[in-house]
């Protein structure tokens, strides 16, 4: 995906027109953003210069984005309670609150007019575009619109907020959809990775300064950080470069408050290189900057004009690889050409030694370790390599699976009519039932790591829409989501956590149920014949076990002046029948529901006689009639 995106923007205007309107709102509109549309895109650039934001950019404090339902980020909100909540910076949040009204007009302008949009960003600008665009992402995924594409470009934006939303983007499949451009030195991008709790006047006159600045673009920037105070200049390098190389230490970054999303386009006079591995992001902030000084780490903030013509020119552009040339294997030429981009090279044959922050002297080996990274970032980015390897292992969990189905078929023909559910509820512990509950935790931990590589952007962009994969992984939703259900209730887990629906269900099922829904080429609605392999509804157990509990409920409650109690119970029972009979009508159910004794079965016979007694209090239910709950 990075290849495909860096490819893409040196190719086309992208670049260089985004920071061309962003050089306009740094000058023009101060505090503010600008739209103007060119054909069939729209580009939205927002000002790098946000005098409000100061007072909160000194801080690091995060809060939670507003991502519940019905929340302009609702499709980011986290699965579960269990996860860590998403969350962002506090200053940078109520910078894009300021201009959300504002934006919602702009943008509601824009719908049939253009089929692409582009937002844009410097600096702190860089932050309010990149929570725009995720909002603009949400919107599309809710209502029907002709724009198709949503491109994020920032240029020196610092980092917006934690883990939860990184992996938020990627389980949404977003990553693709920012591209942060990133000069070899500017200290921006980097500032919050470092704690300057100490050091907040320093980091407001260094806002300060740079947004001055912003307001003359013609001054020479080489000069500019000249007029900085050299304590502040100094204070933040290196701060900010000594924590960032304990982070490029540590094998997980998860000790880190911010985390970067998307792709990041490392830029300087040689050209670019594009990373999107989070581990390989981190190291190279901290590579190309320990190559730095206090002044180029200021002055480079202010620079990315030149940068992005740089990389505009050099695109496909001939290089000699020193005097040796570029090596034969073109995975090696491929490391070789992306440390000459990023200066990153010596003189001095380059070994294959592993990433050590040890020596003495790590600067001297910053050509190796930055080789060893690019390396790290390749090898962890082959998404279609990945998906054809977990191909091979779907098909050695087949076996798994089939002596599911041939229990399964066991069941649904056995004497005591129990069918598929009913016989593992109930005879948990016998020998057979213990290899099939076996096979479906070893299924689940299979379906779990696909989940856990596609978050991590290790399968292609596409994986979840690809027929193979939604196919299989509906069938094993419907084949073995019955089982879960039947073993959360026989162990009791309904009575300490509450009922399998909403307490209960394993996170995979819900991602399986939206692959299915999202599927390109729908299922032709035919009309069955014959009853279904596999009951549609992989919760219709969980309902039935619901169902009875309020049957129970119902016969329980000696009270019939407690109306409005029994009415509720009632009519969540006449909708689930009702529900039921449907799914028995157009024969979207397996033969193990109207097994004789299965559970469903015996429901329904407990409920018609409950229905006959109930007829006969009509004065207490009006609403009941001829057996049914109406309004």
């Amino acid at each position: 995906m990075s290849e495909t995106l860096a490819t893409f923007l040196a190719s086309t205007p992208l670049l260089e027109e985004a920071w061309r309107l962003c050089s306009i709102a740094n000058t023009t509109f101060p505090g503010g953003y600008l739209v103007e549309q060119i054909g069939s895109v729209a580009y939205v650039a927002f000002s790098g210069k946000q005098m409000d934001s100061g007072s909160e950019q000194r801080c690091r404090n995060l809060v939670p984005l507003d991502a519940e339902d019905g929340g302009p980020f609702a499709p980011l909100n986290r699965h579960s309670q269990a996860e860590e909540p998403i969350k962002v910076h506090n200053g940078m949040l109520n910078l894009f609150l300021s201009m959300y009204p504002g934006l919602q007009i702009q943008i509601a302008a824009l719908m049939g007019k253009v089929k692409s949009v582009v937002i844009t960003g410097h600096s702190i600008g860089g932050s309010t575009a990149s929570l725009s665009a995720l909002w603009i992402l949400c919107q599309l995924q809710s209502t029907s619109s002709p724009i198709s594409t949503v491109l994020c470009i920032t240029f020196g934006s610092p980092l917006l907020g934690n883990e939860a939303l990184h992996r938020s983007i990627l389980r949404q499949r977003w990553g693709g959809n920012f591209c942060h451009v990133v000069s070899k030195h500017d200290i921006m991008p980097r500032l919050l990775f470092a704690e300057m709790v100490n050091h907040n006047s320093k980091i407001q006159a260094l806002l300060h300064f740079w947004q001055w600045c912003m307001a003359s673009p013609h001054v020479i920037v080489t000069s500019l950080s000249s007029q900085l105070p050299d304590d502040i200049k100094d204070t933040v390098f290196h701060c900010v470069l000594k924590d960032l190389e304990l982070l490029a230490q540590a094998e997980d970054p998860s000790e880190s408050l911010f985390w970067p999303f998307g792709s990041y386009v490392f830029c300087c006079q040689e050209g670019a290189i594009c990373v999107e591995n989070t581990v390989s992001v981190i190291q190279m902030m901290y590579l190309t900057l320990a190559t730095g000084s206090p002044s180029s780490s200021i002055n480079d903030h202010l620079k990315y004009g030149d940068y992005v013509a740089k990389v505009s020119k050099q695109f496909l552009k001939a290089r000699n690889f020193h005097e040796e040339g570029l090596p034969d294997s073109s995975y090696e030429a491929g490391v070789a050409l992306a440390l000459q981009s990023s200066e990153l090279t010596d003189k001095e044959p380059v070994q294959d030694l592993g990433f050590s922050m040890q020596n003495s002297n790590p600067r001297k080996e910053v050509p190796i370790m930055a080789k060893y990274c690019l390396q790290m970032a390749q090898n962890g980015d082959k998404p279609n390599l990945t998906a054809a390897n977990l191909a091979i292992k779907l098909s050695k969990i087949v076996p798994f699976r089939a002596e599911i189905e041939w229990y399964k078929a066991c069941c649904d023909e056995a004497d005591d009519q129990m069918g598929y559910y009913d016989s593992f509820k109930l005879k948990g512990g016998s020998r057979r039932e213990t290899r099939v509950n076996l096979n479906r935790h070893k299924l689940a931990g299979f379906w779990n790591s696909v989940i856990l590589m596609l978050e991590n952007n290790k399968l292609p962009h596409d994986f979840d829409r690809r027929g193979k994969w939604v196919n299989a992984s509906q069938f094993y939703k419907l084949l073995v989501e019955p089982l879960d259900i039947a073993d959360y209730y026989r162990t009791g887990m309904h009575r300490e956590r509450g009922h399998y629906m909403e307490h209960g269900r394993e996170r995979r099922y819900e991602i399986f149920d939206k692959w299915w829904r999202d599927r390109s080429v729908p299922e032709k609605e035919n009309k069955r014949s014959k009853f279904a392999s596999l009951t549609q509804d992989s919760c219709f157990w969980a309902r039935v076990e619901e169902a009875w509990e309020w049957l129970d409920n119902v016969r329980s409650e000696s009270d019939v002046t407690k109306r409005r109690l029994l009415w509720d119970l009632l009519h969540k029972i006449g909708m689930f029948e009702k529900y039921a009979r449907e799914l028995i009508e157009n024969k979207e159910v397996s033969k193990d529901v109207v097994a004789k004794n299965s559970s469903f079965s015996r429901w329904m016979e407990e409920w018609k006689e409950l229905k006959s007694r109930v007829q006969q209090l009509p004065p207490w239910f009006p609403g009941f009639v001829d057996g049914e709950v109406v309004p």
